[in-house]
């Protein structure tokens, strides 16, 4: 089976293919010949992960999958949630976003997060999505050199260590990237 992972996000498509078995090709978007933004004009993060895998089998042909993941942030009503990509700008910088994040939440007793992923499967035609979701909370400062985004002030429940500490197996374990492809890679086996 070959699927695309409609992502151009160097960081994820890595942390996926160590999730994904060899029976399955995994292409990139790159691979396909598709250099534009695909959209994210949602209002969910599900509508934009459906939006992506759609947008690709539509213009492209290919059979695929897109996520879409947010940060929810208990204390700041879920946000940066949809958002957490831009949430200091369309830069989509990430040390801008944390920054952001960390000076909204300096007053608030409550660091309760949780990263949410929906991954969508568009397969021939017919739609399936898979939920990943990680609790934790933010901690007060950056910490940690690995991972992408908000991974430095996320510390996942039960652990000391933020996702930026941790090995890439033991996070593709715990969080909510690798639920949600877990679950993808459980159904496809059914197929």
């Amino acid at each position: 089976m070959q699927l695309v992972f409609a992502t151009n996000n160097l960081n994820k498509l890595k942390e996926v293919q160590s999730l994904i078995p060899s029976s399955i090709k995994l292409l990139s978007l790159k691979d396909i010949g598709c250099f534009e933004d695909v959209p994210e004009t949602q209002n969910t993060i599900k509508g934009n992960a459906v939006q992506k895998a759609e947008y690709i089998k539509e213009h492209y042909g290919y059979n695929c999958f897109a996520d879409d993941t947010g940060l929810e942030v208990e204390a700041l009503n879920n946000e940066p949630g949809v958002f957490s990509a831009r949430y200091a700008g369309p830069k989509r910088d990430a040390n801008d976003n944390m920054d952001l994040l960390l000076k909204n939440l300096k007053e608030k007793p409550n660091r309760k997060a949780q990263f949410k992923t929906v991954v969508s499967l568009n397969l021939n035609g017919e739609l399936k999505t898979f939920t990943g979701i990680c609790k934790g909370e933010i901690t007060l400062d950056k910490k940690g050199d690995q991972g992408f985004g908000y991974d430095p002030i996320f510390m996942p429940n039960g652990y000391t260590e933020t996702f930026a500490e941790i090995d890439l197996k033991l996070k593709n374990k715990i969080g909510h990237r690798g639920k949600a492809v877990t679950k993808l890679v459980q159904f496809l086996s059914t197929l």
